[in-house]
C-alpha cells in the first residue's frame, strides 16, 4: 500500500516571539516560551492547533527515562488514560499511538537555527524519517540531548512547571493548551476552501475541453499516456499549487478535529 503524502502547510499565523504555550495538566501547569522568530513555521502551526483546541483531551503516550516525554498524537483523543497505556503495550488491536497526524506537515526549521539546542526543558517537534514530515506531535526533553540538535526542531523552552514535566507519565491527559500573548488567528479558511474548489472546477472543465479538442484533431486514437500528459499540462496551467496545499491542509485538520472523545 502506498504511503499517503500529507500536504505541506504554510501556517498563516505569524508569530511575534512573545507567545507562551500554557499546558493545563491534572498535575499542574506547564508554560513554555515559544521561539516564534527562530521557528516561525513550527510555532505558527502549534499556535493555530492550540487555539483551535487540537491538543485538548489528548494524552501523553511516550516516556523514556532520562530522555523525553512525548505527546500530541490525535489517536489518543478517543482514549482514556488506561486505554492509552494498553495501546502503548499493544493490547488494543489496531490502535497505535504515535502514528497520528493533524492532516498536514510543515517544513523543518532546525538547520541553521543558532538556538536549536536540546536542553532540559526543551519543547521540540517530532517527525518521521523523511525531511519536512513534522506536524503536531511534540516532546519535552528530560535531559540535555545535543545529538538531537541536527534532527529535531526545538521550538520552545519551559519557563514554568518543569517539575510537572518531570512527573509526566504515559496516559497523562492534557486538559487544555492555550497561548498567552497570541494575536487573533487568520479567519480565511472558508475563502481558501472556496477558492480551491473554484480552481478545481475550472481545471476540470479545461481538461474536458482540451482532451475533446485533442481527440477531434488527432488522426488516430490518443494513447492513455498522451491523454494523461494533456490533463497534467492543462491542470498545471490553472491550479495554484500552494493554494491547493493550503486547502488540503485545512480539510485534513478538520477531519482530525471531528474525532470525538469516548471512554
Amino acid at each position: 500500500m502506498a504511503r499517503i503524502v500529507l500536504p505541506l502547510y504554510r501556517p498563516r499565523y505569524i508569530p511575534t516571539g512573545e507567545e507562551v504555550a500554557v499546558f493545563e495538566m491534572s498535575k499542574g501547569t506547564i508554560k513554555a516560551h515559544l521561539l516564534g522568530k527562530e521557528c516561525p513555521q513550527t510555532v505558527g502551526s502549534f499556535v493555530e492547533l492550540a487555539q483551535k483546541g487540537f491538543y485538548d483531551d489528548l494524552n501523553f503516550y511516550g516516556r523514556v527515562e532520562g530522555d523525553v516525554v512525548v505527546g500530541g498524537c490525535p489517536i489518543t483523543r478517543p482514549l482514556n488514560p488506561h486505554r492509552v497505556r494498553m495501546a502503548v503495550r499493544e493490547q488494543l488491536r489496531g490502535v497505535h499511538p504515535g502514528i497520528g497526524n493533524c492532516g498536514y506537515r510543515i517544513a523543518d526549521e532546525w538547520e541553521g537555527n543558532p538556538l536549536n539546542h536540546h536542553v532540559f526543558g526543551s519543547l521540540s517537534l517530532t517527525h518521521r524519517m523523511e525531511p519536512d514530515s513534522g506536524c503536531c506531535q511534540f516532546f519535552f526533553s528530560l535531559a540535555p540531548r545535543p545529538d538531537y540538535d541536527e534532527k529535531f526542531t526545538m521550538f520552545g523552552t519551559v519557563v514554568e512547571g518543569i517539575e510537572v514535566v518531570q512527573q509526566l507519565q504515559i496516559g497523562d491527559p492534557i486538559k487544555r493548551v492555550f497561548i498567552e500573548g497570541a494575536h487573533e488567528l487568520p479567519c480565511d479558511d472558508e475563502e481558501i476552501l472556496e477558492a480551491d474548489r473554484i480552481q478545481q472546477d475550472d481545471a476540470d472543465a479545461a481538461v474536458q475541453e482540451a482532451t475533446a479538442a485533442a481527440r477531434e484533431s488527432a488522426e488516430s486514437e490518443l494513447s492513455e499516456e498522451a491523454l494523461e500528459r494533456i490533463c497534467s499540462q492543462t491542470r498545471d496551467a490553472i491550479i495554484d499549487d500552494e493554494l491547493h496545499q493550503q486547502a488540503l491542509a485545512i480539510a485534513g485538520l478538520r477531519r482530525m478535529m471531528a474525532k470525538k472523545k469516548i471512554m
